[in-house]
């Protein structure tokens, strides 16, 4: 595949919350909380230990730095998002606890010690060092790529680099939490989504409704107003009225996994082909680690080839029988 065919659509990032986002980052840290023997002095606490708790299961807590580690590394737009999903920051603080538990019973159980386990460790360690020094030894210069090159990038993939259609969707959020009465939520949202409806009813009304009944804290306040937003950062849902919904008309009451969405499309941009502005560090980045795989495999070739390459046919295929 061409390289530069899979920055179509980069002028809009997809956000994924839930699952998705809380497995990519849990267990930032790997350290194993391990229990001292009574018979042993206890160790000095680090300052993450020091730092107050967010979180406790028992002994086990998880601190403000740990936690704060892990929304330093997310982009403004998902903490942003996680804000306003306490449900799923609080199921990821769950699940590292769990993993804390898991780890303690692991580490008094000495499974460190294990043969296969060092053995793996290892192995891992030895990629991480391998992977870190081939890309120290293979950096490109600040300066590239230079702005002709950029253009030259450009007008090669231009009709590859596509901005996605975008939509402004309002939105009336009514959550179902586990346990909730279903039926009377759903009574709620169709009876909310009939007054959206009326054929006297405007935008401010639509408005009104949002500030007074959604239960979505990020676009409440602004009318339910979520902003241009391509078509993938909704949810499955949600894109199935939205991409036959016309402009200025409200959605009958929807339901999703997290609860009833009545939804008013405000506008629609159509796709385009972007400009070299808007993806013009999308478009460098990309350059940037192409030359660094160059260079990385220019150097792994040269200490090849820097002495002479010996095989023995015998004792390969003898190494190859005894893993049948």
């Amino acid at each position: 595949m061409n390289r530069f065919s899979k920055l179509a659509g980069i002028s809009a990032a997809v956000l994924v919350l839930g699952g998705i986002v809380l497995t990519v980052i849990s267990n930032p840290d790997g350290v194993s909380q391990a229990s001292v023997p009574a018979a042993q002095p206890k160790p000095a606490r680090t300052s993450d230990e020091a730092a107050p708790a967010v979180a406790s299961l028992g002994e086990l807590q998880l601190s403000s730095v740990e936690l704060n580690a892990v929304l330093s590394s997310l982009t403004p737009q998902v903490r942003e998002q996680l804000r306003g999903n306490r449900g799923a920051l609080e199921g990821w603080i769950r699940a590292r606890l769990a993993e804390k538990a898991l780890l303690q019973q692991a580490d008094a159980q000495g499974w460190q010690e294990r043969p296969d386990i060092q053995q793996m460790t290892r192995a891992a360690t030895e990629q991480i060092l391998l992977r870190t020094y081939l890309q120290s030894v293979s950096q490109v210069p600040a300066d590239y790529p230079d702005e002709q090159a950029l253009k030259q990038a450009y007008e090669s993939a231009k009709d590859k680099l596509q901005s996605p259609a975008l939509y402004r969707v309002s939105q009336i959020f009514i959550a179902v939490e586990p346990g909730a009465n279903e039926e009377s939520l759903r009574k709620k949202a169709t009876e909310l989504a009939r007054r959206a409806q009326a054929p006297n009813a405007d935008f401010a009304d639509f408005a009104e409704l949002a500030r007074q009944f959604s239960e979505d804290q990020a676009t409440a306040q602004r009318g339910g107003d979520s902003g241009l937003q391509p078509l993938q950062q909704y949810v499955p849902e949600m894109r199935q009225v939205l991409s036959r919904q016309r402009v200025g008309s409200v959605s009958d009451a929807l339901r999703s996994q997290a609860g009833f969405h009545i939804l008013k499309l405000t506008d629609m941009q159509p796709a385009r082909a972007a400009s070299l502005d808007e993806v013009r560090e999308q478009l460098r980045e990309a350059l940037r680690n192409q030359r660094q795989e160059q260079v990385a495999r220019a150097y792994m070739e040269g200490l090849v080839s820097k002495a002479t390459l010996s095989i023995d046919g015998a004792q390969l295929n003898q190494a190859l029988e005894s893993v049948r």
